[in-house]
């Protein structure tokens, strides 16, 4: 097994198997530039192409790494993604002395996460939320229309998804304020306004797109994840109650427009090949388009946290695994260009709520909760419904090797009180 000179613990989620990507800032000074995380610490990567310690023909005089976004490495394609991260083992390597043996290098080289503060890696210019699990979709569909008619006409023929709000995606830590909003409660004949009471989360996975495609030339389920730079974290906020009333005939605005919450890191596609595994088996035939030829998910463990102000402690309310997902990444990517629309370089296309076949496995408090009918019971004797003001989520995952982890860290976010809404 592959070990770096820097100290990696076991459980750790960024070993040199690893090295996801990410935009920081040092705490005390300097400008945003691109890093890539090795235990406790964040590699900077300006320094190491600065030094020439690249040797890759593409990246000569670019200054690729010394940029406040990921979009201009993103850009570059598979074949220079794979060189850099072969080059980053080597260097990073406990048989390595470039680097290893550089005191200087060392200490321009390498900062404690805790010492810099994580920004948005990405220029992110479109956002697609699908809706990719059919546990999912079943338990809303029960929730809403009963068991028989639990799932839409479509879900098995095509990914169904919608175009989110890409102005309003957060990096973990942002605190996400309660949003106002219409809301027609079942005991009125009229709706309300004033702060979502359904406040909700939802436990997803995003994949960033590298290189995009023309307009009008779809890309193949072949040959989508080419196209796919890596996964991050997501936590699309979801205020339920102002959803319900919304969402008619056209989809989700307002309850899901006011924050979308990611992780730092990017993990590479190519650090997740050890842990390839084949998705659920289509339950209907599939178009051409559609099908694939090789397995087609990834075994991703995924768990989410919650802390109330009153608990001393986070209590984990929900775990779930990214092989549940019915539709594929590629599969999205192919639906999603097929009639000619053109992604870009930095697009976040996110999985929709990922639950799994248990009542753990339920990927949201709607589910969890059975829509507000079965509180959930927290360690301190509280329970819960929905979010309420001063709770903080934590979502968690990570793919579990012989002796290490590939990890995507954490997105975390505090829910803050609505504002008081005024005229003036």
């Amino acid at each position: 097994m592959k070990k770096s000179f820097i100290e990696v613990k076991e459980n750790s989620h960024f070993p040199i198997q690893n090295l996801p990507y990410g935009v920081f800032c040092p705490k005390t000074s300097g400008t945003p530039r691109v890093g890539a995380a090795i235990g406790e610490f964040v590699l900077d990567l300006s320094v190491i192409e600065d030094a020439g310690l690249f040797n890759i023909p593409e990246l000569q005089g670019k200054e690729i790494f010394n940029q406040p976004t990921l979009n201009a490495f993103m850009e570059m394609g598979r074949n220079v993604w794979s060189a850099v991260r072969k080059r980053m083992q080597t260097l990073l390597s406990e048989v390595e002395p470039t680097l290893r043996d550089n005191a200087a290098l060392r200490k321009q080289a390498f900062y404690l996460q805790k010492e810099v503060e994580m920004l948005l890696p990405v220029d992110i210019g479109d956002y697609t939320d699908f809706y990719a699990s059919k546990e999912h979709a079943m338990n809303v569909g029960m929730m809403f229309r009963g068991k028989e008619n639990a799932l839409m006409p479509n879900w098995l023929n095509l990914p169904v998804g919608y175009h989110g709000r890409a102005s309003s995606i957060v990096v973990s830590g942002t605190d996400v304020r309660r949003p106002l909003g219409q809301m027609k409660p079942k005991e009125s004949n009229n709706p309300t306004f004033g702060p979502s009471l359904r406040f909700d989360f939802e436990l997803e996975m995003g994949w960033f797109i590298g290189p995009g495609n023309e307009l009008g030339k779809p890309i193949s389920v072949d040959e989508a994840e080419n196209h796919i730079f890596g996964l991050a974290l997501v936590n699309d906020w979801s205020a339920r109650d102002i959803q319900a009333w919304e969402y008619q005939p056209l989809g989700p605005f307002l309850g899901k427009n006011f924050a979308t919450s990611i992780s730092p890191w990017i993990v590479p596609l190519e650090a997740l090949e050890p842990f390839r595994t084949a998705g659920p088996k289509p339950e209907v035939e599939q178009l051409p388009y559609l099908q694939q030829s090789q397995k087609s998910s990834f075994d991703i463990q995924l768990e989410v946290h919650l802390k109330g102000e009153k608990m001393e402690s986070p209590q984990r309310i929900c775990e779930s695994n990214f092989r549940h997902l019915y539709w594929s990444m590629a599969q999205q990517i192919a639906h999603h260009t097929v009639g000619g629309c053109n992604l870009r370089t930095g697009d976040l296309l996110a999985s929709g709520t990922i639950s799994g076949p248990t009542p753990e496995a339920r990927g949201s408090l709607l589910e969890l909760t059975w829509g507000g009918t079965e509180p959930l019971q927290m360690n301190n004797g509280e329970q819960r419904n929905w979010l309420e003001d001063g709770d903080e989520l934590t979502l968690t995952a990570w793919c579990q090797g012989d002796g290490y982890r590939i990890g995507f860290g954490e997105v975390t976010g505090c829910v803050l009180p609505a504002l008081e809404y005024s005229k003036a």
